[in-house]
């Protein structure tokens, strides 16, 4: 019986939504099940952690494994909420890495084995996932906790691109010195980890990464469950490396748009006069008759052809540079948190990028500055890349 449902589970992961040339880590249950058989498994998952179509956890505890743990980055367990709960439909309780604390305790880990990793990156480095792997990893190795990887494609894998991250720089939105988009899976970002030394008192975790079959790096891959609330299609996936830097500006990016178009839209309600296209805000209230609408105006990105970015090998900056010229007021384009600081700045990975365009930098003297450690990042890449 365990052998036809593991062919079963690996038939749907061949023959899935993006056809038979890509097959995740996960539906390959025949590599890993073995090594998770008779252990106490924790599972780092999210709604896009699926086998087949069916949530990995849910299947994994068909088979008889014993999960004893969940934890759960940005946006939850199962896509809810970011809270520590226990997960409604098997009763596994979970715990959040996101805002109240962002790495398992020695306690969390006291009845694990083994650990799983299994989430759907975008391949920017702000992306918070990015920052839960480099934690739970950090856990394992000082628990001596083998961590397994089913990985995943990455949809902006086509081009490696962007300022490096400064030391000064580091958060939650970014703790290792890589560009904006960094080109790797997350086995392969777990291998450059370990390789450079990055985990507290240059520890080593212990991993195994269940590697995908067909893969190959540039390979257009449409994800089949949207990655977190905001990205919701392709296009806002695609558009993201070059748009969540608006996040740190007076720019809205299309958060509470009806019906949701974040990331495929960008305007202010200043810039009325400068730009025909228009979208709507919806402001929250504490209830429906408080809510308030904001009605911006800007650039209309949802049918903008993406193919260009792997083309050119290229964030789009020269949106950043127009919409900073275009805001009748400068000084209050990029918006300064209560300590003086800009959040910019952290999703940038350098205070320059910032400091740049207020100078009238061009794109061309902007990009240069982003050498030689741009280009020092793609050869380090090279040691790491499995595919």
């Amino acid at each position: 019986m365990l052998t036809i449902i593991l062919l079963a589970l690996t038939f749907t992961g061949i023959y899935g939504q993006n056809g038979r040339n890509i097959v995740t880590g996960a539906d390959q249950t025949e590599r890993y099940l073995t090594s998770l058989v008779g252990k106490n498994v924790a599972m780092t998952i999210n709604q896009t952690s699926t086998i087949g179509s069916q949530l990995s956890l849910d299947s994994l505890l068909s088979l008889g494994i014993k999960v004893v743990k969940g934890f759960g980055a940005e946006h939850g367990f199962r896509g809810g909420n970011s809270y520590d709960s226990v997960d409604v439909k098997t009763g596994v309780p979970t715990i959040s890495l996101y805002r109240g604390k962002n790495k398992p305790t020695k306690e969390d880990l006291s009845d694990v084995d083994v650990m799983i990793f299994d989430m759907q990156d975008v391949g920017t480095r702000f992306y918070t996932f990015l920052a839960t792997l480099h934690y739970i990893m950090e856990a394992c190795a000082e628990n001596n906790i083998e961590l397994i990887i089913l990985d995943r494609p990455n949809p902006n894998d086509s081009y490696v691109d962007g300022p490096v991250l400064e030391e000064q720089q580091k958060s939650f939105v970014g703790l290792n010195p890589i560009p904006i988009l960094h080109g790797m899976t997350f086995g392969e970002y777990a291998l450059m980890i370990n390789g450079e030394g990055w985990l507290a008192n240059k520890i080593q975790c212990k991993l195994k990464i269940i590697t995908m079959l067909n893969y190959a790096h540039g390979k257009p891959y449409t994800l089949p469950i949207p990655p977190s609330p905001n990205l919701n299609t392709q296009q806002s996936i695609l558009l993201y490396p070059s748009l969540c830097l608006f996040e740190g500006t007076v720019i809205s990016q299309g958060r509470g748009t009806k019906p949701l178009i974040a990331f495929t839209v960008l305007g202010n309600p200043d810039l009325k006069g400068k730009y025909p296209f228009s979208f709507k805000v919806y402001n929250r209230g504490r209830n429906k008759a408080a809510q308030t609408t904001t009605k911006c105006y800007g650039l209309d990105l949802r049918k903008y052809d993406t193919n260009i970015f792997s083309k050119t090998g290229r964030i789009h900056l020269s949106w950043l540079i127009e919409l900073y010229n275009a805001y009748p007021d400068k000084t209050s384009f990029f918006k300064k948190g209560a300590n003086g600081s800009y959040y910019f700045d952290k999703l940038a990975g350098t205070s320059k990028l910032r400091e740049q365009i207020i100078a009238g930098k061009t794109e061309r003297e902007i990009r240069d500055s982003w050498e030689p450690a741009l280009s020092q990042y793609k050869e380090m890449r090279k040691k790491y890349l499995i595919y």
